[in-house]
């Protein structure tokens, strides 16, 4: 079984809402990194030296590669990455190898040949 990673940046308000929708897409778990920074085409706003945004999240999901296309659009379109600047992004990359995860693999391998 072939893996991709999945990483999301998004708002902490959101977190919840996208890895619940995540799962519901086929998605079997993902882990979170909180309180990330990042800047995107326009500098952050500051008062006082304060930054005036919202918190990131960073979310890692480990999917099947024939679910990663169907999963990453749907963190997309939870996150609303493409309504407005700054949402947040998500990219994929490719997995050489994963242990850890038989556990997955015995579920997903099911999933996977139903939609093939």
């Amino acid at each position: 079984m072939h893996f991709k990673l999945i990483i999301a940046f998004v708002d902490d308000h959101r977190t919840e809402a996208v890895m619940k929708a995540a799962r519901e897409a086929g998605a079997t778990g993902a882990t979170v990194i909180g309180n990330a920074r990042g800047e995107g085409l326009q500098p952050a706003k500051t008062f006082f030296g304060l930054t005036l945004e919202s918190q990131r999240d960073v979310l890692l999901f480990l999917v099947e590669r024939h679910l990663s296309r169907v999963i990453l659009e749907t963190i997309a379109e939870k996150a609303e990455f493409d309504c407005k600047s700054g949402a947040g992004i998500a990219i994929q990359l490719d997995v050489e190898d994963a242990v850890g995860v038989s556990h997955q693999i015995e579920k997903l391998t099911k999933i996977v040949e139903e939609q093939l």
